[in-house]
């Protein structure tokens, strides 16, 4: 047997074992045991946590029970949308509007137009801090009168093509709801919004009326309180019928409604409906208690219509319009008559905006850039265009003239009252012999009248112009001031425009050359008829003394355009008097035409005959009276 041999190795191995086992054995310290007292503190703080967690969750559910029972008790069948209320609001918004649509009410809560600021460069809001309001009142089977303004309205945005689309529903349930629905263009002020239940033909209440409320007090966007509160005008368009609009503190109910126009000054908020509203009634209130002072708010319009029902729903197409009152824009609503609220004035006077004076600025706004210029150049075109008119009066005023001594001569030969009737028979006479007639020169007069008026509604609300400056002027739509006074005038105001100052100046000038002028029209003075020289003198004076008065006032755009208009016409007076007119030429046509047979209408011989009857008559009451 082979004896086993000392392995050195493995005596080595088990020397380290040993040393590193003691060294563990050491650096190890037993746990402190767990008491019993410990093991019980420690599940009665567990347990304490649970209970307490349990008891807040019961108070919550039976605060949401508590809740949601109250809820149902005041809404019914629409408590679906008081307890999935929440707060918040949806933004649409393109390049030119951006309106801010709250969940509550689901209604339009901020409405701003860009690109314009008011008088004090504030962005321009229509809507902002409840000052308006868009409700349907309604009742319920179940005999509750509910608003919409009160309850919240569930938001979605989705996309129909390029247009934001926002739908706000009202639920009842998921599949039963009243929807608000609003489409916005990338580019338009114009916003589509329809009205639509689904499913509640068994929830609302038909044999109830069923009201739209929509109420919105006016900002004041202008620097005159004054023009802007009178150029406040609410708007209405009956199916099939013309534009026609409410006085400031009325209230009238309009049949086949199909839409109203609150009109501020330069902007406007617009509902337009599809289906026409029926007794629908319309109020305009002044909300302007002392015009020379600041107010936020000007008017306030209301509008109340019951809405009708389709097989138990409802169902509406129609448009919001939130922007400026622009007639370029607005006559791109074909079929809407919307521009029909720019006020151009009625009749001849917008006719002449419409096709004469719009195209024309239109037309220089294509090229030109300063207002101020667009204006001058206007003038000019139509003071070239008036001028055959002016031309035509001189041409009469100077025919006038020369057979005006031929007339003293018959006032001598006929005097007294007893032979007015043989006195104007001659004076007629002697002018239809020399081709001369009073009406020559009063015609080219009428005929520029509505030019004038025209030109009145023109200026003040072409919104082109509005916060555009000329020369001192920083805003041609409004009044310009040099001066600040220290006091109120009454009429005139507590300021100095400088441009009225201008076209007072300019047109008593005017008025003194145009008083030889009319005086040359005039037959001398006859007995018992009015002095019409010393009318004209009262006119000469009285004229710019209303001109400054007025005009302080009112936009400098019109000052400036009457300013520049009597400059031209005087102008043109004084080339035409001096330069065209030919008195001993046309002395020499009427001496002409005095040769000529006279060729008397019917007319004037019917004339001449009242004429000759009422001057017998008149001999045949002398004669009675020298008899008695």
């Amino acid at each position: 047997m082979e004896e086993k041999k000392f392995d050195i190795n493995s005596f080595v191995g088990m020397i380290l074992l040993a040393g590193v086992m003691l060294y563990w054995l050491n650096t190890q310290k037993p746990e402190e045991p767990i008491t019993p007292t410990n093991e019980v503190n420690t599940e009665t703080t567990k347990t304490t946590a649970i209970e307490k967690d349990s008891a807040k969750t019961k108070e919550v559910v039976v605060s949401d029970s508590i809740q949601n029972e109250t809820l149902k008790n005041q809404l019914g069948a629409f408590a679906y949308s008081g307890i999935n209320a929440q707060e918040g609001e949806t933004v649409l918004e393109n390049d030119l509007v951006k309106l801010v649509i709250d969940n509550k009410g689901g209604q339009i809560k901020v409405a701003e137009i860009k690109n314009y600021v008011t008088y004090d460069s504030l962005p321009l809001y229509m809507v902002k801090d409840n000052n308006a309001n868009f409700n349907i009142n309604f009742g319920t089977t179940d005999n509750r009168i509910l608003n919409t303004k009160d309850l919240f309205f569930e938001p979605s945005v989705s996309k129909n093509g390029e247009n934001q689309v926002v739908s706000m529903k009202l639920k009842v349930s998921e599949t039963q709801f009243l929807e608000y629905r609003y489409e916005m263009k990338p580019d338009d002020y114009m916003v589509d919004f329809s009205i639509r239940s689904q499913g509640l033909n068994n929830v609302i209440n038909t044999s109830n009326t069923i009201q739209l409320d929509w109420t919105l007090d006016g900002y004041r966007h202008e620097k005159s309180l004054r023009t802007e509160n009178d150029m406040y005008t609410f708007y209405y368009y009956k199916a099939e019928d013309e534009v026609d609009y409410i006085n400031k503190g009325n209230t009238e109910v309009v049949n086949s409604l199909n839409w109203v126009v609150y009109k501020q000054h330069f902007f406007s908020s617009n509902l337009l409906s599809n289906k026409p509203l029926n007794d629908a009634t319309i109020t305009s209130t002044d909300l302007v208690v002392d015009k020379e002072l600041d107010t936020v708010f000007t008017k306030r319009f209301e509008l109340k219509a019951p809405l009708a029902v389709t097989n138990g729903e409802l169902n509406y197409d129609m448009k919001w319009f939130y922007g400026p009152s622009d007639y370029n824009l607005l006559k791109t609503y074909e079929g809407t008559d919307l521009d029909e609220t720019a006020d151009l004035g009625w009749g001849i006077f917008g006719f002449l905006n419409r096709v004469v004076f719009y195209p024309v600025f239109n037309m220089l706004q294509g090229f030109i850039g300063n207002f101020g210029l667009i204006i001058i150049l206007m003038t000019i075109v139509v003071r070239i265009i008036m001028s055959p008119l002016v031309y035509k009066s001189y041409v009469s005023s100077a025919k006038m003239k020369v057979i005006r001594p031929e007339m003293t001569a018959i006032n001598e030969k006929y005097p007294g009252k007893e032979n007015a009737m043989k006195r104007q028979q001659e004076v007629m006479a002697v002018q239809r012999k020399a081709g001369v007639s009073m009406m020559s020169g009063c015609v080219p007069a009428l005929l520029q009248m509505p030019i004038f008026f025209a030109l009145f509604k023109f200026f003040p609300t072409n919104i082109n112009l509005r916060q555009q400056g000329f020369l001192w002027a920083p805003d041609l739509s409004s009044y310009d001031i040099i001066f600040d006074l220290p006091f109120e005038i009454p009429f005139y105001g507590d300021h100095v425009s400088l441009f009225p100052i201008l076209a007072s100046v300019a047109i008593f000038f005017y008025m003194q050359m145009n008083q030889s002028q009319q005086m040359n029209m005039q037959a001398p003075p006859q007995e018992g008829m009015p002095d019409m020289s010393k009318m004209m003198k009262y006119m000469i004076y009285l004229s710019p003394v209303f001109m400054l008065v007025f005009f302080n006032n009112y936009a400098s755009g019109l000052s400036l355009y009457y300013f520049v208009s009597n400059l031209l016409t005087i102008t043109i007076m004084l080339v035409i008097k001096n330069y065209v007119i030919d008195e001993a030429k046309i002395h020499a046509q009427i001496e002409e035409n005095k040769k000529k047979p006279q060729k008397v209408s019917k007319f004037r011989q019917r004339l001449d005959t009242a004429m000759k009857q009422a001057q017998e008559q008149q001999a045949r009451q002398q004669q009675q009276k020298k008899k008695r």
